[in-house]
């Protein structure tokens, strides 16, 4: 990858000088060492990942929830780091001779290199997606080192490997039939002000940090998906996506039809009135897919039906009420609201259609009005299950 000198940034330089020294010492450590590292690395956070979900006392700040699971999924993948590069200069030492070392020190050195410039990608990636670190968008949008990065490995395979990690989940159902969205509904006076009761949903459940949408169904409640906060300790809403984070209580946990309603206390939003879903009708996704700023999504509403699927931690077969839509849904979207060109919610999102990138699934209002009948008489937060994920 050839980068004109002239131009480059100090970033850039920085960057050089950081691939350098994983050059330098992955030649040194060998690859086979190098790959037991990385093993033991990645064995490492996974186990502390684990380890942190069981470290975090109820109650906790989501702050302190997050500083906990940090710290156990460093302190793990270090130690598994020591564990496996112990393992791994043990077998190099009875490799030691002419060819054989040179080749592995060669192969080392390739590997750091790939590593340094994979971590750099990945880095730079979050840094201009992240809302919170627009400060450094133009300087790392100036890099040309990230920029050629990104034109050879697309961001879209970082954030498609993520999903995974927090994945929306997919239904295989009825497709919604009907045709393409209006795309001008996006514009829509009303549209625009139901997006200001939308709230992004934050937590971590088995260590792993957790996030989705939610919207304000009723005075201090907020609608959401079951998934989105099985299994956490702590869950707390942010208000617009940007305001201060708030604490909020589970008061309904439905993982059958995957609906979840939390309690915010002095929430100060005024609620989204319902509707039914009528088929045919143009509508909008709202939301924060991939943990970033407010989305809104043309929509199509289809058919309501029951039909035979699995609940929220994909048991099944379970008989359900839902509501197809021919729209664009990602990871972030669960919790959100289906609005109509009223404003309107007449269902919450909550997967996508297998193998198709068109459309997606809701819950219909018929049945959030029965959970929001049940949060009003509801005062005790309620037990949010195993994690989903």
């Amino acid at each position: 990858m050839w980068v004109r000198i002239a131009r480059m940034t100090a970033l850039d330089w920085c960057i050089v000088a950081f691939v350098a020294l994983a050059v330098f010492r992955g030649a040194r450590t060998g690859f086979l060492a190098g790959l037991f590292s990385l093993v033991g690395v990645l064995l490492g956070a996974s186990v502390g990942s684990r380890v942190a979900g069981h470290l975090i006392p109820e109650g906790e700040s989501p702050f302190l929830g997050a500083a906990i699971t940090l710290v156990s999924i460093v302190s793990f993948a270090i130690l598994g780091e020591m564990i496996a590069r112990s393992a791994g200069g043990s077998l190099r030492s009875r490799l030691r001779g002419g060819g054989s070392s040179l080749l592995d020190s060669a192969g080392g050195a390739a590997l750091g290199l790939a590593l340094s410039l994979l971590l750099v990608w990945a880095v730079g990636i979050f840094a201009i997606q992240s809302p919170p670190l627009s400060g450094l968008h133009p300087l790392v949008k100036d890099s040309r080192i990230i920029r050629a990065l990104d034109e050879r490995m697309p961001a879209e395979l970082l954030t498609q490997a993520v999903a995974q990690l927090n994945p929306l989940p997919q239904m295989r159902g009825p497709d919604a039939g009907v045709g393409a969205p209006d795309g001008s509904i996006v514009r829509d006076p009303d549209v625009l002000a139901a997006s200001s009761r939308m709230v992004r949903i934050t937590g971590i459940a088995c260590g792993y940090g957790i996030e989705g949408s939610g919207w304000v169904a009723a005075p201090d409640l907020i609608v959401t998906n079951a998934h989105v906060v099985a299994g956490e300790t702590v869950t707390s809403v942010q208000p617009g996506g940007t305001g201060p984070r708030r604490r909020a209580d589970v008061v309904v946990f439905d993982p059958k039809n995957d609906v979840a309603v939390l309690r915010v206390e002095d929430l100060g939003l005024t609620p989204l009135p319902l509707d039914e879903p009528v088929p045919g009708e143009p509508a909008a996704v709202l939301g924060f897919p991939g943990n970033g700023p407010l989305d809104i999504q043309p929509a199509r509403t289809g058919a309501t039906q029951r039909v035979i699927s699995s609940d929220a931690y994909n048991r099944g077969p379970v008989e359900r009420t839902v509501t197809s839509f021919r729209v664009y849904v990602r990871p972030g979207n669960s919790g959100g609201p289906v609005v109509n060109a009223e404003g309107e919610v007449t269902a919450t999102i909550f997967a996508s259609r297998a193998n198709s990138r068109n459309s997606g699934y809701g819950i219909p209002s018929q049945i959030i009005r029965r959970h929001l009948e049940r949060a009003t008489l509801r005062a005790e937060p309620v037990g949010t299950g195993p994690c989903a994920s």
